[in-house]
């Protein structure tokens, strides 16, 4: 994962590593969406020696923590998979981000109790490659009081190689005793370059599934049923399925601006580079095909979230557009 600027902090990780004198708390302080996972990642890279695993987050002595809604259970349970495809698609992702790919978004979030027990059961087994076992936790300033607590003995006094990393963006708000037991390191803004850096790949990412989706109108407006499903099949071979919901996403916008255009053009806001093609779409496709290719892409995006076969689940949405 790319690093832009923070070379101070850059430099401290390594130095860590170098030195065989790691901290067994790091609080690193960030701006909402500043770029701290990318430093964590790397520095947890070195840390366990280049293991591939690491960046691909599924190292099995590395412990994710974040905030949920609601839950009774440990979000490693729940909620690893959508958090995982999330930081591997964007590490520079901003808080509301995270909820609305777990979909609890506009809930009250938190770090309750019973994740706090879990993460102890964690650090009690042993670490199954013998070297580090690490915890990194994300918005500890989202802990209840309880979970705080429940943690407390562990951060001040861990078992040997057993390593905390927090990530806050507020971290006057993290519970004293918590982080009066960590090393603290400012992670620093993006720089309006590496900003721009960031968003353009955001957008080369979604230009790619304005591209799938478009590809997909056309071949539905031929009547070419063999290459939409091909164009199916492209979106369900998307590495990331935060991608895919993405894709459902974007697409179920674009319907959307096709139906004001074909309705209420003067409310329709339409990307000026793209105008031809909507206004294409818009006279060639059914008044009743936007509304209810809207219904068909939300079907599928529930699907995703219930984790059904990618293949099987696209194959299906095609067909169903095909057939309105």
């Amino acid at each position: 994962m790319m690093v832009y600027g923070n070379t101070e902090v850059v430099n401290a990780l390594h130095q860590m590593v170098e030195s065989g004198r790691v901290p067994h708390a790091l609080l690193l302080h960030e701006d909402d969406g500043g770029g701290a996972f990318p430093l964590v990642l790397q520095f947890l890279e070195e840390l366990y020696g280049g293991n591939p695993r690491v960046g691909k987050l599924i190292h099995p002595d590395i412990h994710f923590v974040f905030p949920v809604a609601g839950s009774d259970k440990p979000v490693s349970l729940q909620y690893m998979g959508p958090f995982r495809q999330l930081l591997l698609e964007n590490p520079y992702f901003f808080e509301n981000e995270l909820y609305t790919s777990i979909g609890i978004e506009g809930k009250q979030s938190n770090i309750s109790v019973n994740e706090a027990r879990s993460i102890l059961e964690r650090l009690s087994l042993s670490a199954v490659e013998g070297g580090y076992r690490t915890v990194v936790l994300y918005l500890p300033e989202k802990m209840n009081a309880q979970a705080a607590n429940a943690l407390l003995k562990m951060v001040e006094e861990p078992p040997q190689k057993t390593l905390f990393i927090l990530i806050t963006h507020a971290p006057e708000k993290v519970l004293v005793t918590i982080a009066s037991r960590c090393l603290h390191l400012r992670v620093q803004p993006l720089s309006p370059e590496a900003e721009r850096e960031v968003h353009a790949k955001e957008a080369a990412g979604q230009s790619v599934l304005t591209d799938l989706f478009h590809d997909l109108l056309e071949a539905l407006l031929a009547r070419d049923l063999l290459k939409a499903l091909e164009t199916g099949e492209a979106v369900a071979d998307l590495k990331v399925r935060e991608q895919q919901k993405s894709f459902c996403r974007l697409a179920s916008e674009d319907l959307r601006r096709i139906f004001l255009l074909q309705k209420m053009p003067t409310l329709a806001r339409v990307p000026e580079e793209e105008e031809d093609f909507y206004r294409k779409m818009a006279a060639a496709l059914k008044p009743s095909f936007p509304r209810r290719g809207m219904a068909v892409l939300d079907r599928a995006l529930l699907l995703l979230e219930r984790n059904v076969n990618q293949k099987i689940l696209f194959t299906d949405m095609v067909n169903r557009l095909y057939m309105l």
